[in-house]
This record gives structure tokens, C-alpha cells and sequence, in this order.
């Protein structure tokens, strides 16, 4: 968490952004997203919030692929497994009670980020 909070943000990572990318919101046919739905939190904000999928979605060989697919920089997927991690703990106790899909989503989001931040050295 700290990590996100001091990284970095460049001239021009502020752009339009959906920023609830998770599963329920992007339709794929054969394996390919081929709709983004649910446009309520879509504003002006920070790129990295829009990365989110590589941990609410894709394991560790496709967070890479995806990754490597952006040519994310460092700051931002720094920044971007943050707004995943706060996400996902906000989303698991809001819905653990109420919606145990979403709170599993929430649960898998969380052991990714760790996954991820222990790869990172």
C-alpha cells in the first residue's frame, strides 16, 4: 500500500477511465473482451485505476503477459496494484455477508496483489 501512495505520477496519466474494470463488467466471446458495461464510476482519474485486472482477473503468467502487453512503467503498476488491493478490502467486507461471489473476486484480488508485490522484491 505504501508503495502505490509514493509512487509517482507523470504529466498526463490523467485521462478518461472507466474505473470499475472486473469481471462482471467486461462480456468476452471465446476467450476476447468484446463489451465493457456498467459506465457509473466513468471520469477523469488516474490511468492506473484501469489496470485493475491484472490482479481481480488474470493469474501471475497473465498479469505478465498483460503487463508486457501495456508496457506499463513501473509507477504505474505500482499505482495500479494499489487501487486493486483498497478495491478489493473495501469490496470483502461490504459483501462478505451478502454476496459471496464478490467477496470471492475481492479474496482472489487480494492473494494476487501479495503475489505480486513478493515477485517484486
Amino acid at each position: 500500500w505504501e508503495e502505490a501512495l509514493c509512487a509517482s505520477v507523470q504529466e498526463g496519466e490523467r485521462k478518461w477511465i472507466h474505473g470499475d474494470l472486473q469481471s462482471g463488467n467486461m462480456l468476452a466471446v471465446a476467450g476476447k473482451i468484446t463489451a465493457i458495461i456498467d459506465f457509473g464510476a466513468l471520469g477523469v482519474g488516474d490511468v492506473a485505476v484501469d489496470f485493475m485486472p491484472a490482479w481481480n482477473l488474470f493469474d501471475f503468467k497473465e498479469r505478465t503477459m498483460f503487463r508486457d502487453q501495456l508496457a506499463a512503467q513501473d509507477s504505474v503498476w505500482k499505482r495500479a496494484r494499489g487501487w486493486a488491493l483498497s478495491v478489493a478490502v473495501i469490496a470483502l467486507e461490504y459483501y462478505m455477508c451478502t454476496n459471496p461471489e464478490l467477496a470471492a473476486i475481492s479474496q482472489f484480488t487480494i492473494k494476487e496483489v501479495e503475489k505480486d508485490y513478493a515477485a517484486s522484491g
